[in-house]
């Protein structure tokens, strides 16, 4: 008896230092009270970090993009519906307000059951563990991909195109993927790829190559471009944050 005791007592303690060794088992965020979560990968192992103070800006905050701020909270409203809606890929220069757009929708309609992952362009390989573990949720999800982009050998790019796609598996209902990206097509474009283009019967088809990088960008239903803003434009902006602020015009010029 006493050497059995013995070796269930090594037994544990070699499992204690294996265990050491493992990562801890992923935690299920509490989508109830949780409006956003960030995926994060420890020990090679990816798992829900959660936000529980997203950035709370407003969709009425957002100036000079009046047309893409109507374009896409119609289609998150028609998610939110149950009702057919697109994927979106939001491309433009910098500074425009692509990221705070979607941080808006969330803050508009988290009280409706929309819920967002953060994914990093690193993690898309985790595309399809993130909508397994979420694909029988009651909640609407958005996955967000900020400053999207990949270079002429990045193959991370089939995997976020294969849930665009989706794959073998159905395209889960509860599941929409917003991208923002400085790039139309989200792959770099050279001069010598257009040189592969032919004239068909007076129509220009594309070449392979150029094919290949436009049919990632095609699989977004909706396109929301964004461009520089113009000098009244930009200082309308900067007006509406004074008013925001509490200041008038004459204190600004005062000061």
């Amino acid at each position: 008896m006493t050497e059995l005791q013995h070796l269930l007592e090594r037994a544990e303690s070699l499992l204690n230092r294996i265990e050491n060794h493992f990562p801890p088992p992923v935690s299920l965020p509490d989508w109830q009270k949780v409006p956003a979560c960030r995926w994060c990968k420890r020990y090679q192992r990816g798992g829900f970090q959660p936000i529980y103070h997203p950035h709370q800006i407003r969709l009425a905050d957002l100036q000079g993009i009046e047309l893409q701020k109507q374009q896409i909270d119609r289609n998150t409203r028609q998610f939110l519906q149950g009702k057919p809606a697109n994927n979106v890929l939001l491309w433009g220069s910098r500074g425009t307000g692509k990221s705070s757009l979607i941080k808006a929708l969330l803050n508009e309609y988290t009280s409706q059951g929309l819920r967002l992952v953060e994914v990093e362009k690193q993690d898309l390989v985790d595309l399809p563990d993130i909508v397994e573990t979420i694909y029988v949720r009651p909640e609407r999800f958005i996955i967000f991909c900020d400053d999207l982009s990949f270079e002429s050998n990045d193959a991370r790019y089939k995997a976020l195109k294969s849930i665009l796609d989706g794959s073998v598996n159905a395209p889960p209902e509860n599941v929409l993927i917003y991208a923002t990206s400085n790039r139309r097509h989200l792959l770099p474009e050279y001069r010598r790829e257009n040189l592969e283009a032919q004239t068909v019967e007076g129509e220009i088809h594309h070449g392979e190559s150029v094919e290949e990088k436009i049919s990632l960008s095609e699989r977004f239903g909706l396109w929301l471009s964004f461009y520089p803003f113009k000098q009244d434009e930009y200082l309308a902006i900067v007006f509406y944050w004074l008013r925001q602020l509490g200041l008038t015009l004459v204190e600004t010029a005062e000061n």
